[in-house]
């Protein structure tokens, strides 16, 4: 087995796995202490770059009825503190209202820094799979980590960590798709048996049509993967979701023909999202339940 790091154990070593704000005598409990949130700079090492909304609210929610159970851990840097690990917890505080929040500060360079996001991100499975691939790279080429080391600290087999390294050999618009959630892993293993422009096709299909593995794997077997048409393009709803976009500030998409479909409008943040359903009671006489999908 592979010597382990000190770094090995994850978060483990640095705080407790669950803390009370306050022990029987009214004082933090030993190592933990009460840091302003105001006072918190984000973890620019932090490999995860998709927090769900839905998530962060149903946390916060969680955090308004027991309070932060696990302290989030920090390091002091010039005008405050900068966060390690627990950006989840930080941002769903946030949202519930609070001043402070629970923290251990540690003295942590910047590469103890980088490996603790990893790690923490990786051990928990928080990270899509794109982010999970491009973090076991990380680790390979900035910290020599060997993907038996990786396999230990995260808890994963080297055959797993091998085959999300090869997700890296993937077209930059597949990679996406699989950030996104539009194929899965498993699509995805099957399209590295295929070479060239057939595998964006393949790729693109399999998303849009939503494609199993064995539907994908039978395409694949076949080797003949026609192109659908492309369907002709409704001037007059083209038009419809210009105005649309005008009218919200941001990509509306109309999805159907003249008869039936959908528009949907992305939003990136609570405020943004507030923003648009202040637009839509605007526009529907205060209710925002006029057939729009946000």
């Amino acid at each position: 087995m592979a010597k382990a790091r000190g770094l090995g154990r994850g978060l483990s070593s640095l705080i407790p796995e669950k803390v009370a704000p306050q022990d029987n005598v009214g004082t933090m409990r030993r190592n933990v202490e009460s840091v302003p949130l105001e006072q918190i700079s984000a973890n620019p090492y932090q490999p995860r770059r998709h927090f769900a909304e839905e998530g962060l609210h149903e946390l916060a929610d969680s955090i308004r009825t027991h309070g932060v159970i696990q302290p989030v851990l920090l390091r002091a840097v010039p005008g405050g503190f900068q966060l390690v690990a627990g950006e989840r917890r930080v941002r769903a505080a946030r949202i519930a209202g609070l001043a402070e929040i629970p923290a251990v500060v540690k003295d942590i360079t910047d590469r103890e820094a980088i490996e603790l996001a990893l790690v923490e991100n990786l051990q928990r499975s928080d990270l899509n799979p794109m982010e999970e691939s491009q973090s076991y790279n990380r680790l390979i080429e900035e910290f020599q980590w060997t993907q038996e080391e990786i396999g230990v600290r995260v808890g994963k087999s080297r055959s797993h960590i091998a085959n999300y390294l090869r997700l890296l050999q993937l077209e930059p618009t597949i990679q996406e798709m699989l950030a996104q959630q539009s194929i899965t892993v498993a699509h995805a293993k099957a399209l590295l048996s295929v070479d060239g422009p057939k595998r964006m096709t393949l790729a693109g299909r399999c998303a849009a049509e939503g494609w199993t593995v064995k539907q994908l794997e039978a395409a694949i077997k076949r080797g003949d993967v026609p192109v659908p048409p492309k369907p002709r393009e409704d001037v007059h709803l083209k038009t419809v979701e210009a105005g649309l976009r005008r009218r919200f500030g941001t990509r509306v998409t109309l999805r159907g023909d003249s008869t039936k479909g959908r528009i949907e409008i992305p939003y990136r943040s609570l405020d943004e999202l507030e923003r648009l359903l202040s637009l839509l009671e605007d526009q529907n006489g205060g209710s925002p339940s006029g057939g729009f999908v946000v």
